[in-house]
């Protein structure tokens, strides 16, 4: 069990990609921790699904639609008066080697993870500088540091989106606006696919010799989000295991 505790008390959180997986993770920890949470996903009836399960209010939204962007925080704000944390962690892979990846493959994947994360920042933003507040967690990759075969839109988007949040955290700091983002190294849905021998491989390269629980990345973020780490930003905090180093 856990020994580390978060208070998220009177405050508002919306989170990306949170029909499943880390997403999931990422909100069912800031609703135990008292936030009022907003989760988010493409998937209507899974982010529906999901925020039954925790009692939190779950929205179909398309991050790559600045329309529908803005009235996801237009919501939040109307429905709780605020808003002080989102988590970029919407994202979609397109897997090809290079010399078959289609224009489509490209953009897409692009405008999903760097343009929602850009997005739903950008909506943010006013409430944020209005606050005087606010904590922006994007989630970022290894592989946007050092590439993976068959992912060069992914492996591109990746590194755009710790360019984003080095320029977001320079702009933003004089509104008491904190912008990080989170490297994770998880069992996720896509590890899990991985054929089991070829996964061993992989696990084996970790320092640490396995991937982590979600659980362990949702700790990071919530961290990045409180009141504690008021004094980071710009940081991209590698949660790896030291398969970075």
């Amino acid at each position: 069990m856990p020994n580390l505790t978060f208070d998220f008390t009177g405050r508002t959180a919306i989170v990306t990609g949170a029909a499943r997986g880390l997403g999931l993770e990422f909100a069912r920890l800031f609703h135990r921790s008292g936030a009022m949470v907003f989760l988010v996903d493409a998937d209507a009836d899974a982010v529906v699904l999901a925020a039954d399960e925790l009692g939190a209010v779950g929205v179909a939204c398309d991050v790559t639609s600045t329309e529908a962007v803005e009235a996801l925080v237009n919501l939040a704000v109307a429905e709780t008066g605020r808003l002080d944390v989102i988590v970029n962690n919407a994202g979609i892979l397109r897997d090809r080697r290079l010399w078959k990846l289609s224009d489509q493959d490209w953009a897409e994947v692009l405008d999903v993870h760097v343009g929602g994360t850009f997005r739903l920042t950008r909506a943010a933003v006013p409430v944020f500088r209005e606050q005087r507040y606010g904590r922006v967690i994007n989630v970022t990759s290894y592989t946007g540091l050092r590439g993976n075969i068959g992912q060069a839109n992914y492996g591109a988007a990746k590194a755009g989106i710790i360019g984003f949040t080095k320029t977001a955290a320079k702009e933003l700091a004089a509104f008491g606006v904190t912008v990080n983002a989170i490297s994770p190294n998880a069992e996720t849905r896509m590890i899990s696919s991985i054929p089991e021998e070829k996964r061993q491989e992989l696990a084996a390269a970790i320092p640490l010799g396995r991937f982590a629980a979600p659980s362990e990345m949702a700790a990071a973020t919530a961290f990045l989000a409180s009141e504690e780490a008021g004094y980071i930003t710009g940081v991209v905090l590698p949660v790896d295991g030291g398969i970075s180093i």
